[in-house]
């Protein structure tokens, strides 16, 4: 019946599922290694670097998630977690381009609305985004930084695990935990000390706009199970038009390599209204050219939310044409979609 389900795409998720295996940041957390938080920045980095290419050790009284904490931390020093590299001293409570000054959570919930293989999902969402997307659906979370409230790493280390518990009535029990938004970019540091505090052997779901700096990309190897990516454009162009998101196909496409190449993934497309041509075909083609066992949803929800109506070609719903040819483009290329 797991097969049958996820096919090879989430053959490890269903084993954590299963019990056969255990979530990457618990693995993370059995590597002992010896380092020194006071050490500069470069010595961390390399001492994170021998630590991933190791077998693990077991000495010194810190783990390799540990380590990943401390050099997340540092990074806010001249914040570099998302490619904007803002370099903004987010320690002494300078905001960047996100905007996000601690991390805020505008909800947390047992999700039932996300793909069959997630769902129920304990969905995290937090507030602030790298982006500025103009037709944005969660607009109210992603465009206030500042709203949403604080809740401290080991208080939501605690609610995970009783999510985890069959016999959790009360809160219901999740598959995953999954970090979402707004962007859980912003926010790297906040989930890596709470995964430091947390034992729930439950997978990690990375729901992300795929904007993080190659830095971030390194500490999140190890860490997560599954990739939740949103590739929203196939062209630069658009990218900036709609998101601001200079650069976009560079950073996305490179993500996408380095994130298949240690975990296990499902892409979501949201197909835009007149942009079957420009991004729905060269995004998926490109996702069956260049990687492999991966689920992929081809989204038609899309609504013209927030400031959509000021850009004429998505000032409308999608139609039930536009999608069709979407999922006939997805059929030709043989993509794995999502039931």
């Amino acid at each position: 019946m797991r097969e049958a389900m996820s096919g090879r795409a989430l053959r490890r998720y269903y084993e954590i599922l299963d019990g056969e295996r255990r979530a990457m940041y618990l693995v993370s957390k059995s590597h002992r290694i010896g380092f020194d938080e006071d050490s500069d920045e470069g010595s961390l980095w390399e001492a994170h670097a021998v630590a991933m290419s190791s077998n693990g050790t077991k000495r010194g009284g810190k783990t390799l998630l540990d380590l990943k904490h401390a050099l997340s931390v540092g990074m806010l020093r001249r914040c570099r977690l998302c490619e904007r590299a803002c370099n903004k001293d987010r320690l002494r409570g300078e905001k960047g381009h996100c905007g996000v000054a601690e991390a805020r959570i505008a909800s947390e919930f047992l999700h039932m609305g996300e793909e069959p293989d997630i769902v129920p999902s304990y969905t995290v969402f937090f507030s602030g985004c790298t982006f500025d997307c103009v037709f944005c659906q969660n607009w109210d979370i992603s465009t206030h930084p500042e709203s949403g409230i604080v809740i401290p790493a080991a208080e939501m280390a605690e609610k995970i695990e009783m999510r985890e518990s069959a016999t959790s009535r009360r809160y219901g029990r999740a598959r995953n935990v999954n970090w979402v938004g707004g962007e859980p970019t912003p926010n790297l540091p906040y989930i890596l000390e709470v995964l430091t505090k947390c034992k729930a052997n439950l997978p990690q779901v990375w729901n992300s706009n795929m904007y993080m700096s190659k830095e971030s990309m390194a500490l999140l190897d190890g860490t997560v199970d599954v990739y939740l990516t949103d590739f929203k454009y196939g062209n630069d162009k658009c990218a900036s038009r709609l998101s601001n998101a200079p650069d976009y196909m560079r950073v996305v496409e490179r993500n996408h390599l380095l994130a298949r190449a240690n975990s296990e993934m499902i892409i979501r497309h949201l197909v835009l209204p007149g942009h079957i041509d420009c991004c729905t075909r060269p995004v998926l083609t490109w996702i069956s050219e260049n990687l492999r066992d991966v689920k992929v949803n081809v989204m038609s929800q899309y609504r013209p939310q927030y400031r959509a109506g000021h850009y004429p070609e998505i000032a409308r719903p999608l139609s039930m044409m536009e999608y069709e040819k979407a999922i006939e483009i997805a059929g030709e290329l043989r993509l794995d979609l999502c039931d």
